[in-house]
């Protein structure tokens, strides 16, 4: 890994955390993910389930971690299985965690050859009522693939069919949206790393430059920072390729004169950011590209006070749908009559607002969560409006990253990032 080795105990922590939750006398499960081939021997990188990783740092493929908190010795209540190493594999493919490397990384002391699972796993099960699977149920998941855990689920249900079944899910949705301070630390460090691809750029584009000579630039900053890269595919939409959402080609030219809206973000050790910033291709705003950038700006700082413990995802995004209806009608974009006849399913602001404002983030860029609970301290959240205009060519959206506190406003992981128009500008014109 590219990324320097995580402190172990923050491994154990959220390990005692999730077994707190099991019921008595119950197994759970979680497997790593595979690699993902694309044709004749190609595949895809390696990128670890992240509920693995959360419980023990592992990350590698062919992995499985098992908890079992009320088994009758103390070695078999956090076990490892791992791929057995050799020095074979470590010329073809590099090194492997071996059994004394996988406790530094995880503090798990009970390590075995995942040769040895199923015969463990028997054994396990001899003395279990209930076998926690983990299956996804993030509120966005849409998957067509089976995964490694779909095939595990489906074999165990076949071999094990006299047990209770629980599921991990919901008690990872709640462990892992509110974060220790080390995560918090870590997601920092990839935000501080996304300043640094941001300034970068700040230098660079001009004119005619195109869009992709711009990720370029932005995978060059990231990675020689000790990131895997992008933390999500990245959006980088001049002119009015901003006005498509989930713009990724990034092949075109930048002109002078156009704006281009830039959702990019470095991962640092699986932990995402996630930024958006709008700038000027010629280093100047105009009047009216001012106008709307700074009224997005102001909708963006309002929304992000409104992040505190207790509030309600559903009723906080209705207050900032209020927020940007004003600033609406002050850009001339609608006016009162569109408010007094909208449709309350769809109000008048999301001809130009269509999205939500924010969202968790973490491990996952569109981290675990429950939407229908309070806010927590220690969450972190994006905080993302934009206006977007297709008949004026182009689209602004801005977006932080930033911690829910116990008392205060939330804090902005991203604080250092330019986002004023004056100090975008200077820099661009420097």
């Amino acid at each position: 890994m590219k990324y320097h080795q995580i402190n172990s105990a923050l491994f154990v922590k959220n390990r005692r955390k999730f077994m707190a939750e099991m019921k008595p006398n119950s197994v759970a499960v979680f497997n790593s993910n595979d690699i993902y081939p694309i044709s004749a021997d190609s595949t895809l990188p390696f990128a670890q389930h992240r509920d693995i990783f959360y419980l023990s740092g592992v990350d590698q493929e062919e992995s499985v971690l098992l908890l079992f908190p009320d088994a009758p010795y103390e070695h078999q209540r956090e076990i490892l299985f791992l791929r057995e190493t050799n020095d074979h594999i470590a010329v073809w493919e590099g090194e492997k965690l071996t059994k004394e490397r996988a406790f530094q990384v995880s503090g798990i002391r009970t390590v075995y050859w995942l040769q040895d699972f199923h015969k463990v796993l028997n054994e396990m099960m001899t003395y279990a009522d209930t076998m926690y699977i983990n299956t996804n149920e993030h509120y966005r998941a849409t998957v067509e693939t089976e995964t490694r855990e779909a095939r595990f689920v489906k074999w165990w249900k076949e071999r094990y069919p006299a047990h209770n079944v629980a599921k991990s899910n919901p008690i990872l949705q709640r462990l892992r949206s509110v974060k220790e301070s080390e995560e918090i630390d870590l997601i920092q460090h990839a935000c501080d790393i996304t300043e640094k691809g941001f300034r970068r750029l700040l230098g660079f584009v001009k004119p005619n430059v195109t869009e992709y000579e711009i990720e370029a630039e932005l995978a060059h900053e990231f990675i020689r920072n000790r990131s895997k890269g992008f933390a999500y595919t990245p959006i980088i939409a001049s002119g009015n390729n901003a006005n498509v959402l989930h713009y990724i080609e990034n092949n075109q030219q930048c002109k002078d004169g156009d704006l281009i809206l830039l959702d990019v973000a470095a991962e640092y050790a699986n932990y995402s950011s996630d930024m958006t910033r709008t700038i000027p291709v010629s280093g100047r705003f105009s009047e009216r590209q001012k106008a709307v950038y700074n009224a997005v700006l102001r909708v963006k700082n309002e929304a992000t006070k409104m992040l505190t413990p207790g509030t309600l995802w559903k009723q906080y995004h209705v207050e900032v749908g209020k927020i940007m209806t004003s600033e609406l009608l002050g850009l001339g974009l609608i006016d009162k009559a569109d408010v007094q006849n909208e449709n309350p399913e769809w109000p008048a602001y999301k001809k130009y607002f269509m999205h939500g404002t924010s969202h968790h983030m973490g491990l996952d860029t569109h981290d675990y969560g429950l939407l229908h609970e309070p806010m927590k301290a220690n969450m972190v959240f994006t905080v993302e409006p934009g206006i977007y205009i297709p008949n004026e060519k182009f689209g602004i959206r801005l977006e932080d990253n930033v911690v829910v506190q116990e008392k205060g406003e939330p804090f902005n992981l991203m604080r250092n990032i330019p986002v004023e128009v004056d100090e975008i500008e200077t820099l661009m014109n420097e």
